[in-house]
């Protein structure tokens, strides 16, 4: 026999070298016999020389029939003969196709029988055991019943507890899940079950002087597994082994790729184990060879290198095509199928000294030890710019033959001069990246024997049936490509059981729910089949090479190492010590413990007892933790039973000091009903006993003469008591007549009971647990009276309904605290006078009057400018013509009363500022500079407003959102209550007159208000108290800040009449805003409503500008700009009343836009329509009457659109529509171009449309923009992903609903074809496009989703930036 030298000296058949070089015929065997087998692929990967009758014997060997008893029949070729079984032609003479392309072939009946079974006595079922009783065979759907760790969506996986056995009976412990941490789990649990790593990893022992044992990654491992071998919990943390990984809290929110893991924790177990006798175990049990290789077809030289891998990445579904692989044979015969470099993409080779066709491919050289094949299921689809999932269905056999896939080391032929052994430069750090996924299937692959390295310089030939592996982990994906949930199917080499280990639940399973892995939902494979598909399957298999020599077995606990022996004792000791610590967590009672200190005053803690602790030694933890040493004595100290949320101490314990704590507060519970207070007492004091049954009432000592009420005196009495008794009993205590006495019970807020029943009881009167009274004994004629009329019940009423606010004036206010006297209204006697400095009060006496000359000044000179507007102006306008929200400032001396007009600015250089301001731009000024640069820094667009910009008013509630970053907040869906529908429409054609939806409205305009916005009725409730701030708050500047003591019945319109002389102007002339915790404001308009609402330290600021009058509302103005990138831009804030005309509102409008927006326009140029967040929506004509035909409201805001043409809309019942052109042969959109249909007729649009492109009415396709305006949409995407040509006949039905003007419809020539793009072409496109639409706002078609990149640092964790603190 004639041998030819091959790589690495050694000598080979050459008929094996010309076996290797034959072309090899792919055949796929579909079993049509059974309904069971239906779905079942059989793979053969045989030389093209094989005739049909060995094509016969191995098909039945797979099968497990009986050779001769079945036939086979072209799949995909119904015209062609059957073959014949008994004739001796080759494949390739009978009609298959090398290079790796599929021949389909179906297992049928033979004259009408069944094929018979091989049994196992026969010998001619396959060697591994794939016989038809074989459950692994079976490779069709399978129901998705509730198997542990097997079945259920990945957000909520579905046990099966019934087959979740504990750890007694599975001998397995589970892992917990730190929140995201199933990848880990999973990986962990796979390498515990490998007994190769496990013993090595065991034989490692780690030196404490050298490592801190807390960052070291072998002995956090060593220890975890340690603890699943041994340990009698039902799952154990992971905690300890992340932290040596120097990962912090939140990575176990980051959820990573379960290979990419594997990867990374491979190299720190490198690194980690270098210089030990473990540190080539990852590339012993894990690492390959490939050979990477270029030949040339023209004169047979070869390039080639040598890679390592540590697995084999397997594509699902190739590139471009619609069928996915249907097996892991399949997968790994087209991960070796050379592609041919031809073309543009020709090889130079060397030796032809030019570019020439060739192959390159791989070709596996050496398999290792522990195979792992990762199933790419992650993919990115070019069609939707998404990653996405592939959920087809890939079999895979629990046995794995590799030999048809390993090709002998080649031999140095002559030709093949040009050789790098990467792999011994950088062993075991291949990456998937470096090898070559997408092959086309034009060549062969050479077939030969595997070479195995042990090390030593002497190779020994492996046979092929040496290269069988046995499946023994499966881990599983459940879920889609933007998150899911891992878990592990493995088997234990002690007893061939297969396991689930999902985190914390390990239960046995079979191989039905290994076959569930495969994935897909049926045996169809076609292009959408992944899409309908099970989201759980298989990710990662881990084969085991059959060698009786190497396979190992798990070491026994008897059979430690001295080392692992002394960690279990440790671990164990460990336990039992946390087991002792929950048993005395459970037997501690955990209960809320209050003191009154005497000097930090109320403070709160935890006390932790134990049971069988004494009341005495209970008293003792309570002082120590309440740190009352030095400031009480202990004996000065007792616990009683208390209840904080009714602040009742409900009894003492008198003579129970040596109970024990269990028995005092009813047993162990994880929470209770009462609260313990450790009282104290000062030395010469005594401990009243607290009763059962004894109530807790606080009363209040009222003082009519000086209208007080002082803080509460504690008192106990009972349910039993008479009123009689009560009194004599408050008397006691509060040295009061209990003759003339009169009590008053606070049932609940604002309820008030006088109890004057002498021999009813207390229960009787309504009183429970805790209690509080007002009493009042005097000799006054007060008692005489009834009741609700007394001075008692309105200075109770009054107190109970008093709030205290927190008043931030503006800066330029005239009125301050010092002349509070000075501004005092007459008759109002229920203010008390502040007291102020009479130096201070002259100096302001004299700003006050010179400031006042000048407002005179001021508003004779704007009235006499508006006496010569109105005089010169033709306008039908009978409204304002401000330009501004400020209307004239009134002079002071128009009030009634005389005092208050000393109340204005204090502060001449600012008065004399604003003056200036005002007279130059007819009131258009801002009063605060400051504050409008502030505005216009966050919002650039509002620079020109003439009103504090930041100031919204809301239809829904009395206060108004201030939110200058982000504006006013809208619905999602961009439509609001007032959207006008196809029911205007059609009242439209009857002619009917339109009156749009309208939610009432009020802004202070009751009918009961006047202009002034003061109560017509009486006003009841005018409680009105101020004072100064105090000097300590350093959260507010005193000197512009004021404490409002008010009735908070009263209302708005009051409340702001009283503030008059602080402010400095007229209620008209300032707003009030409402300050909550985050700083936003809101503003209060509705004058007739009461300051309810507020509480306590509530804060208001308050800020000049004109207030509105009643049917006066607050509109944003915004223009409209279609064919801008940025659509929407703010002009500026001006008034719209009721009743006034959308013409007279354009008229107020425009001199604004030509002052503040440099907008000279005219106006039958402009047109105002319906702002919905940022869609253009109802075009407004001129003769529309606001709140009659518009429904206005607070917070409106309104497009104005320039017109380049004459106004074409006239009437209701007429349609603008925006339309824009789609230009499939440019890939390109065209500008917006509005178009006015005169009814709802689809028909009447594509006539528009074609008049407009001169596209043939035949050939116009139109469909509807979808979001908010403009509609963008990525031109990758528009062609396919709009619903063009709608079968409707009129716009306002589904799925169009084009009931308003606004809409956006695109339209296109059917006939003209999209631009074809290669691919480079497609990925600039693609990023341009992001680009855009980024830039607009608007959806992007592709996010890719950041991940936090996976590392494990050998350091104990990464380097902090100092300066992120």
């Amino acid at each position: 026999m004639e041998m030819v030298p091959s790589e690495g000296n050694q000598f080979v058949s050459k008929e094996i070298q010309n076996a290797a070089e034959e072309p090899r015929m792919l055949c796929i065997i579909q079993d049509t016999t059974c309904a069971k087998r239906v779905n079942e692929r059989l793979t053969l990967n045989l030389p093209a020389s094989t005739i049909l009758s060995t094509l016969y014997k191995d098909v039945a060997q797979k099968a497990g029939y009986v050779s001769g008893t079945f036939g086979l029949v072209w799949g995909n070729a119904s015209e062609m003969e059957p073959l014949d079984h008994n004739r001796e032609m080759s494949l390739s003479d009978s009609g298959f196709e090398p290079g790796g392309k599929r021949n389909f072939l179906q297992l049928t009946d033979k004259d009408g029988e069944q094929p018979q079974i091989a049994s196992d006595e026969s010998g001619t079922a396959d060697s591994s055991g794939l016989d038809d009783s074989s459950q692994e065979r079976f490779i069709g759907p399978l129901p998705r019943d509730a198997t542990a760790g097997c079945s259920g969506d990945y957000s909520s996986p579905s046990y099966s507890y019934s087959s979740i056995l504990n750890k007694s009976e599975t001998g397995y412990v589970g892992l917990v899940n730190q929140a995201m941490t199933c990848y880990l789990n999973s990986l962990l649990q796979t390498l515990f079950m490998t007994p190769e790593f496990r013993n090595a990893l065991y034989n490692w022992e780690f030196e404490d002087l050298e490592e801190d044992p807390v960052t070291s990654i072998p002995f956090q491992l060593q220890r975890l597994f340690v603890l699943l071998q041994t340990s009698k919990k039902r799952a154990i943390e992971t905690t300890d082994v992340t932290r040596s990984f120097g990962w912090d809290s939140s990575e176990a929110w980051q959820q990573h790729d379960i290979q990419e893991l594997c990867r990374v924790m491979f190299d720190a177990l490198e690194q980690k184990w270098k210089q030990t006798e473990q540190a080539d175990l990852i590339n012993q049990l894990y690492q390959g060879k490939l050979k990477d290789y270029v030949r040339c077809l023209e004169c047979g030289y070869e390039s080639w290198r040598i890679d390592t891998y540590l697995d084999i990445p397997l594509v699902i579904r190739p590139f471009g095509v619609s069928q996915a692989y249907g097996s892991v044979e399949e997968a790994l015969q087209a991960f070796i199928q050379p592609e041919t470099l031809d073309g543009p993409n020709q090889y130079f080779c060397e030796r032809c000294k030019k570019k020439c066709d060739a192959r390159k491919g791989l070709r596996f050289l050496h398999f290792p030890y522990l195979l792992t094949l990762q199933l790419k299921r992650f993919d990115f689809d070019y069609t939707t710019m998404h990653r996405i999932k592939l959920n087809d269905r890939m079999t895979f056999p629990e046995e794995l033959d590799m030999s048809p896939f390993i090709d002998m080391e080649d031999e140095k032929s002559p030709q093949t001069e040009s050789c790098t052994d990467s792999g011994a430069e950088n062993e075991g750090s291949c990456h998937s990246d470096q090898m070559s996924n997408d092959f086309s299937t034009d060549d062969c692959v050479d077939e030969g024997i595997c070479l195995d390295s042990t090390g030593s310089t002497e190779r020994v030939l492996k046979p092929k049936s040496m290269l069988t592996f046995e499946l023994f982990s499966v881990m599983v994906h459940s879920g889609s490509a933007a998150g899911g949930h891992y878990y592990a199917c493995i088997k234990s080499f002690s007893d061939g059981q297969w396991y689930s280990y999902n985190d914390q639940h390990v239960s046995k399973i079979t191989q039905d729910d290994i076959r569930k892995t495969h994935g897909g939902s049926s045996g169809n494979r076609g292009y959408y089949s992944s899409a309908f598909a099970s989201s759980t399957n298989a990710y990662m298999l881990i084969y085991r090479l059959k060698d009786p020599s190497r396979n190992a077995k798990y070491l026994t606990v008897e059979d430690f190492p001295e080392h692992i022996k002394s960690l279990v004792q440790k671990e164990k000791e460990s336990e039992e010590q946390e087991k002792r610590q929950r048993e005395i967590e459970r037997n501690t009672c955990k209960i809320k413990l209050f003191c009154m200190h005497p000097v930090k005053l109320m403070m709160e803690s935890k006390l932790e007892v134990h049971k069988d602790k004494t009341l005495r030694e209970a008293t003792e933890m309570a002082y120590k933790l309440m740190e009352l040493d030095g400031v009480a004595t202990l004996d000065c100290c007792r616990l009683v039973k208390y209840d904080e949320f009714h602040e009742y101490l409900e009894r003492s314990y008198e003579g129970e000091e040596d109970t024990l704590m269990g028995l005092l507060l009813g047993g162990v519970k994880s929470s209770y009903m009462f609260d313990l207070l450790l009282e104290t007492r000062r030395p010469e004091q005594v401990f009243q006993p607290y009763k059962p049954g004894e109530v807790m009432v606080k009363v209040h000592v009222v003082d009519l003469k000086s209208e007080t009420i002082a803080s509460p005196i504690s008192v106990r009495a009972y349910l039993s008591q008479t009123i009689t008794e009560f009194k004599q009993l408050i008397a006691q205590a509060a040295g009061l007549s209990a003759e003339a006495m009169r009590v008053v019970l606070e049932r609940c807020y604002n309820d008030l009971r006088l109890l004057y029943v002498p021999n009813k009881t207390l229960k009787a009167e309504g009183f429970f647990r805790s209690n509080k009274v007002f009493v009042e004994s005097s000799e006054s004629t007060d008692h005489q009276v009834a009741f609700t009329d007394s001075v008692l019940w309105k200075l109770l009423d009054r107190h109970g309904n008093t709030i205290r606010l927190m008043v931030l004036l503006p800066e330029q206010s005239p009125g301050t605290l010092a002349n509070r006297t000075l501004c005092q209204k007459v008759g109002d006697d229920s203010d008390v006078p502040l007291d102020g400095s009479s130096g201070n009060r002259k100096s302001v006496e004299a700003i006050l009057e010179e400031s006042t000359e000048k407002l005179k000044n001021l508003s004779l000179l704007q009235q006499q400018q508006q006496l010569q507007q109105q005089g010169s102006s033709n306008s039908d306008s009978q409204k304002s013509s401000d330009t501004s929200d400020f209307e004239l400032i009134e002079s002071p001396t128009q009030e009634a009363d005389s005092n208050s007009s000393l109340c204005v600015a204090a502060d001449n250089r600012e008065l004399e500022n604003r003056i200036r301001a005002t007279a130059g731009s007819s009131g258009g000024a801002s009063s605060d500079p400051c504050e409008e640069r502030s505005d216009s820094e966050v919002n650039n667009d509002r620079s020109t407003s003439s009103v504090d910009s930041d100031i919204l008013s809301s239809s829904h509630s009395s206060d108004t959102l201030c939110n200058a970053d982000s504006g006013p907040l809208q619905l999602a869906n961009g439509l609001d209550s007032h959207s006008i529908t196809s029911s205007r429409r059609s009242k439209a054609h009857e002619g009917k007159k339109e009156t749009w939806d309208t939610a009432e409205e009020d802004s202070g305009t009751d009918s009961e208000y006047d202009d002034h916005g003061k109560s017509k009725a009486e006003a009841q409730y005018l409680y009105f108290r101020t004072e100064p701030c105090s000097q300590d708050d350093s959260s507010l500047d005193a000197q512009k800040c004021l404490v409002v003591h008010v009735d908070k019945r009263i209302t708005l319109a009051a409340f702001k009449q009283n503030l008059e002389p602080y402010v400095g102007v007229t209620t008209t002339q300032f707003k009030v805003f409402r300050v909550y915790a985050n700083n936003q404001e809101f503003e209060s308009v509705r004058l007739n409503e009461t300051l309810s609402s507020f509480s306590d330290d509530n804060k208001i600021t308050i800020r000049l500008g004109r207030a509105l009058k009643k049917g006066e509302y607050r509109v944003k103005v915004y223009q409209l700009l279609v064919n801008e990138t940025e659509p929407c831009k703010f002009l500026v804030d001006t008034v719209f009343a009721k009743g006034m005309t959308v013409r007279q509102s354009k008229e107020e409008l425009l001199p604004q836009l030509k002052e503040h927006c440099k907008l000279d326009l005219s106006i039958d140029s402009v047109r105002l329509r319906k702002k919905t967040w940022k869609n253009p929506g109802t075009v407004f004509l001129d003769y529309h009457v606001y709140e009659e035909d518009i429904s206005i409201s607070s917070n409106w805001e309104v497009f104005m659109e320039v017109l380049n043409e004459p106004e074409k809309m006239k009437s209701m019942s007429q349609l603008a529509v925006l339309t824009r052109r789609w230009s499939p042969a440019t890939m390109k959109l065209g500008p917006f171009q509005e178009v006015i249909l005169e009814s709802s007729s689809v028909e009447e649009l594509k006539e528009k449309l074609s008049e407009m492109s001169v596209i043939p009415l035949e050939n116009l396709d139109f469909a509807k923009g979808r979001g908010t305006f403009p509609c963008d949409i990525s031109v990758l995407e528009i062609h396919q992903d709009l619903d063009w040509n709608p079968k409707v006949s009129t716009l306002n039905v589904w799925p169009l609903y084009i009931c308003d003007d606004g809409a956006v419809v695109f339209y296109r020539d059917s006939t003209e074809e999209p631009m074809e793009l290669s691919e480079d072409q497609r990925n600039e496109l693609m990023k341009k496009e992001s680009s855009r639409l980024l830039k607009t706002g608007h959806r992007v078609s592709y996010s890719p989703r950041k991940e936090k990149a996976l590392k494990i640092y050998l350091d104990g964790g990464p380097a902090k930036d100092p300066g992120q603190d």
